[in-house]
């Protein structure tokens, strides 16, 4: 099981990827929306804001989040980190249903290119 570590430094990591990135990719990440990541083997939830192509002011809070983020993810840490690494592609994760990716319908259609 990933630790709250492991899943922070993994967030950093997608933080950082996304910021360099280009093309549909750089256009979808550089929405400007609120963002929740809760780990459900953790009981923990990430807090921080999608904006200028990063994740920024990232908090934690134990169990589910005080506000609905406009832009809501849940999956389990190991999820999180193997995704981050390259391991497990989003699109099969969330196919399956170990990842749910919940937002407006116009998020979504912009996100579909980092899926």
């Amino acid at each position: 099981m990933a630790t709250i570590e492991e899943c922070r430094y993994a967030l950093d990591r997608l933080s950082e990827t996304l910021a360099k990135a280009d093309g549909d990719i750089r256009s979808a990440a550089a929405l400007d929306r609120s963002l929740s990541c809760h780990i459900t083997d953790l009981d923990m939830t990430f807090v921080g804001r999608l904006a200028g192509g990063h994740i920024q002011d990232v908090t934690t809070e134990e169990g589910l989040p005080s506000e609905r983020a406009q832009i809501r993810l849940t999956m389990s840490g190991d999820d999180l980190v193997a995704m981050v690494h390259g391991q497990l592609p989003f699109a099969k994760a969330w196919g399956t249903g170990r990842v749910k990716l919940q937002a407006g319908f116009r998020d979504l259609l912009r996100l579909r290119s980092l899926l």
